[in-house]
């Protein structure tokens, strides 16, 4: 993270700004785990309309907030990125250049609210395999939906020994708890993944140091467990690991399940070690009072409804993973090798004895081949 930006705040502001950084650094050093080697700390993050420019667009203090929570995981799925990349850009710059982002063209689609789709990784503790693309709907595959309204993004990371192929979606909200079309965005994404899962990882022979996982992440509009939009993810084989499944929600009232990290029928050889969903309003734009004159200018209907424009109405997911192999790696290489020090010469031995065998006959074919005479 690179605070000296705070220097060219207006004073009036740099204080506040910095006793919010203070007060978020201290919750966030005591919720979440601490970055390193042999670990895979995972989010999702919906930012409202993270370019978007109601009530007057977002604060600096925002800015840096939502910086400061970010730079905390090693890997974010981002929803709701608009057209205007403004303020994604102000960010990355705060994250500091071991940050990148890869993020999709805006949805013109009926229902995608010209927003994109994001991943921001840091590149000190994980690598980008290469792998990048829109999730597009073959030709009448569903009969709810043509194509589902955010195209999701599917992009392939490693981090450790292990490889994460993510598929981040925004589902389409539309009425009520179990919209049908919700459902069908959700089924027909899951089951088009799960058909396609073998492009994504080896569904045939897993390598135990070298796990490879398919997950679907990002914002479901999931109301509950117990409704049919949970079902039409869990039906096409996708699992959400035990410590995932016991959150809150992960709304401002965490009585919402929107946002869920699922993976493809199993955590391939990685741990779930810890997971929660982060509340930053424990720690920022929690008075008022400190904000009274920007709520003023804003016209905002309420105070808790500015501040949903300022971080946003969903709250951070995120997990920690275990993607150190090491050992497993150095127990494989110990057998292999006593094994293949063995089989070489065995192998050798048989090419030798048999070019040996095989050479009089080629000899005798080559000296008759000389004593013909020329026709």
């Amino acid at each position: 993270m690179d605070y000296r930006p705070l220097r060219r705040v207006a004073i009036e502001d740099r204080k506040r700004v910095v006793a919010g950084l203070k007060t978020l650094r201290a919750g966030l050093a005591t919720h979440i785990p601490a970055k390193g080697p042999g670990r895979l700390l995972l989010a999702t993050w919906n930012i409202r309309e993270f370019g978007g420019t109601k009530y007057g667009g977002r604060l600096e203090d925002a800015r840096f907030f939502i910086a400061e929570c970010l730079s905390h995981f090693d890997l974010v799925a981002v929803q709701e990125v608009r057209r205007d990349l403004n303020a994604l850009r102000s960010v990355m710059r705060l994250l500091g250049p071991q940050w990148d982002v890869i993020f999709t063209d805006v949805s013109y689609a009926q229902g995608g609210n010209s927003e994109r789709l994001a991943f921001l990784f840091d590149k000190n503790q994980v690598i980008f395999t290469g792998l990048a693309g829109e999730l597009v709907l073959p030709p009448e595959a569903s009969k709810t939906v043509a194509q589902v309204a955010r195209t999701p993004f599917v992009c392939g990371f490693q981090a450790g020994w292990a490889k994460f192929n993510l598929c981040t979606v925004h589902i389409y909200y539309g009425e009520g708890d179990e919209n049908p079309r919700r459902i069908g965005e959700i089924r027909d994404t899951a089951a088009l993944l799960a058909k396609k899962a073998k492009d994504y990882i080896n569904t045939e022979k897993r390598i135990a140091y070298a796990p490879e996982n398919l997950l679907v992440l990002g914002d479901f509009n999931i109301a509950k467990h117990s409704h049919k939009t949970f079902e039409a993810l869990t039906e096409n084989g996708f699992i959400i690991p035990d410590a995932l499944q016991r959150l809150p929600g992960s709304n401002v009232a965490k009585d919402k399940f929107y946002d869920q990290i699922a993976f493809y029928k199993t955590t391939e050889g990685i741990i779930c070690r810890k997971a929660d969903v982060f509340d930053f309003y424990e720690y920022v734009f929690n008075d008022e009072a400190i904000y009274a004159s920007e709520l003023k200018a804003s016209a905002a209907r309420s105070f808790k409804d500015w501040r949903t424009y300022q971080m946003s109405d969903h709250l951070i997911m995120w997990a920690e993973f275990d993607v150190d192999k090491t050992d497993i790696y150095l127990e494989e290489v110990a057998n292999v090798t006593s094994e293949t020090l063995r089989q070489p010469r065995t192998a050798r031995a048989k090419k030798t004895s048999k070019r040996a065998k095989a050479a009089p006959a080629k000899r005798a074919k080559t000296s008759a081949k000389k004593k013909t005479p020329n026709r």
